[in-house]
C-alpha cells in the first residue's frame, strides 16, 4: 500500500462520529468531536487560535467562514469594559441557539480573569446556555489558588461533579510571577482535573502583558522573550499539555509571521495566537506536520497495530525503541495532518 493510501486508511480508522458530545445530566458541548489519539483522551488541534470579540455580532457571524482550528469568543481583552455585559449576552445566545456553525473548529470562550471581578458573572451567564463551549480560556492565572477558585465556581455553575465529556481548560501565563509558579499551577490544574468538570489541556503565553510586567521592549523578533517561550514549552510538555505561542503583533507582515511561526513550531509549541484572519493560513501551515513526519507517524502506527495483532509488546521502528509517549506523538501527528 502506498504511503498516502496507508496514511488515509489509518486516519479513517481513528475518526470519531461527528455529533454533539453529551455532558451527563446537563447540557451538550458545542462543536464536532475531534479524533481519539489513545485511551479516552481526545486531541483537539489548535494550530491557530483566533480571538473574536464577543460583543461584535458582525464578526461573530463570520465564524463559519474562518479556517482557524480554534475560534475564541472573547470576553476579555478584545471587549471594552462598557461592552462586557453585551459580550456575555451575545455569547450565551450564540451557544444556546447554535445559530453559528462551528463545524471543524474548537468552539471556545475566553472569560475575564479571576482577579478582574468579572469572571464569575461571565461563567454564570455563558455556561447557562443549553450548549457549552468545548473549551474555556482563563487568562492571567497567577497561582494555584486561581484554579481552585475556578474549579469551585465551575462546579457550582454547572451543578455537576461527574461529566461524560469534560470542558477543556486553557490557562494563560502573562506575568513574571505566573511564569515562575507555572509548574505549581499546572500540577494543581492536573490534580483538580481528576474530580472537576474541566480537564486542563493547554497553556497560552500572553507575551504583551508579560513584557509590560518585566519592562521589556516588545519586538517582532521576540528575542526578549526567548527564555519565557522556551520555559512555557518545557512546562507544558512536562504536564502533557498543549503550548500556544505569542501573538505576532504586526498582522500585515506575513513574512515575519512565517519566520516566527516556524520558529515556534521548532521550539515545540503546538499552535499560535492570531489576531487577524489573514494570519491563519501562514500559522496553520507552520504548525502542520511535514510530509516526511506524517509518513513516519503512519508507519509507526501501522507497525504498532501489526505487533498488537501478533501479541508482541515492545518493538523497534527504524532503529528506535517505541514506547507509549512516542506512539501518542505519532497519533497526534496523524490527527493534525487530517485537518489539512
Amino acid at each position: 500500500m502506498s504511503y498516502l493510501k496507508r496514511t488515509h486508511a489509518l486516519l479513517s480508522l481513528s475518526k470519531c462520529a461527528m455529533k454533539p458530545i453529551n455532558l451527563r445530566g446537563t447540557r451538550n458541548l458545542s462543536s464536532t468531536a475531534p479524533l481519539h489519539v489513545g485511551g479516552d483522551r481526545r486531541y483537539i488541534p489548535r494550530r491557530a487560535v483566533l480571538y473574536v470579540p464577543g460583543s461584535d455580532e458582525r464578526k461573530l457571524k463570520k465564524i463559519p467562514s474562518l479556517s482557524a482550528d480554534c475560534i475564541v469568543m472573547d470576553c476579555e481583552d478584545g471587549v471594552a469594559l462598557s461592552k462586557k455585559e453585551a459580550a456575555r449576552s451575545m455569547i450565551h445566545r450564540v451557544l444556546h441557539s447554535q445559530e453559528i456553525d462551528f463545524s471543524g473548529k474548537d468552539c471556545s470562550v475566553r472569560f475575564n480573569s479571576v482577579d478582574s471581578g468579572l469572571c464569575e458573572d461571565d461563567m454564570k451567564e455563558i455556561l447557562s446556555a443549553a450548549h457549552l463551549p468545548t473549551t474555556v480560556h482563563l487568562p492571567k492565572v497567577e497561582s494555584p489558588q486561581h484554579l481552585e477558585w475556578f474549579a469551585d465556581k465551575l462546579k457550582s455553575v454547572l451543578k455537576v461533579s461527574n461529566v461524560s465529556e469534560k470542558v477543556r481548560l486553557i490557562i494563560f501565563t502573562e506575568s513574571a510571577s505566573s511564569l515562575l509558579d507555572l509548574p505549581a499551577i499546572c500540577r494543581r490544574g492536573v490534580e483538580l482535573s481528576k474530580d472537576s468538570p474541566f480537564e486542563l489541556d493547554g497553556i497560552v503565553f500572553g507575551s504583551d502583558d508579560f513584557c509590560a510586567d518585566i519592562g521589556a521592549t516588545r519586538t517582532n523578533e521576540a528575542k526578549e522573550l526567548s527564555f519565557a517561550r522556551q520555559y512555557v514549552v518545557t512546562v507544558a510538555k512536562a504536564f502533557k499539555l498543549q503550548a500556544i505561542d505569542l501573538v505576532y503583533i504586526d498582522y500585515k507582515d506575513l513574512d515575519g509571521l512565517k519566520v516566527q511561526s516556524e520558529e515556534g513550531a521548532g521550539m515545540g509549541f503546538t499552535g499560535k495566537q492570531v489576531i487577524h484572519p489573514g494570519q491563519v493560513p501562514v500559522v496553520q501551515a507552520a504548525f502542520t506536520p511535514r510530509p516526511e513526519k506524517v509518513e513516519w507517524a503512519a508507519g509507526l502506527v501501522q507497525a504498532f497495530e501489526e505487533h498488537q495483532k501478533e501479541g508482541k509488546g515492545a518493538f523497534t521502528y527504524k532503529g528506535h525503541m517505541i514506547d507509549m509517549p512516542l506512539l501518542l506523538q505519532a497519533r497526534n501527528i496523524l490527527q493534525m495532518a487530517s485537518r489539512t
